[in-house]
């Protein structure tokens, strides 16, 4: 797939198939997140795969994570977000380092974990797989970071679910990027 074609057709899949995905793909779609740009060559990124029943993990920490703090949650509600891991056959959650040289900042590690993402869904509509990048409270969850074993103070950018689409969505339409554009030439 030609890139601009990538860029412009490229759309959030919700709905994947259980289908397993081939590990080669998954590390193609890793290798160009590694690609992208970074700040003085630290490769800030922590891509961790889960497949199978590491899936099933996950759900249970984040389950345990929301009894704790919704005590009182009936059943069905904790069943609900410990099925959230299952919507696709593959997660990438993705960690960020925290900078550990001086001219280093967070933002600079942060700025480029994003454009590994970016990448990586790119790659994964290249190939003809779904995916959808998803934040929300589970990065930010301490139990969460910890199972994945980064420190409470260490960033999440998300979680990418991948798998083959349901249905091929339809791209978003957006606007012209004039209105956002202020070009300085004098």
């Amino acid at each position: 797939m030609e890139l601009f074609e990538a860029i412009k057709t490229r759309y959030s899949a919700k709905i994947v198939k259980g289908d397993v995905v081939p590990r080669d793909m998954i590390e193609k779609i890793l290798d160009a997140g590694n690609a992208a740009p970074n700040h003085f060559k630290v490769r800030p990124w922590r891509f961790f795969v889960l497949t199978g029943n590491a899936r099933n993990k996950l759900g249970d920490v984040m389950a345990a994570s929301q009894h704790d703090r919704l005590p009182d949650l009936p059943q069905e509600g904790l069943d609900k977000t410990r099925a959230l891991p299952l919507r696709a056959p593959v997660i990438i959650a993705v960690g960020v380092d925290q900078p550990v040289e001086t001219k280093v900042i967070e933002m600079e590690n942060f700025s480029a974990v994003s454009a590994a993402c970016q990448n990586i869904l790119l790659a994964a509509h290249a190939l003809g797989l779904g995916a959808i990048w998803r934040t929300g409270e589970w990065v930010r969850d301490a139990k969460v970071k910890e199972f994945f074993g980064l420190s409470e103070d260490q960033l999440m950018a998300g979680f990418i679910y991948v798998g083959y689409p349901e249905i091929i969505g339809e791209p978003l339409v957006r606007p012209s990027v004039e209105d956002r554009t202020v070009w300085m030439e004098k």
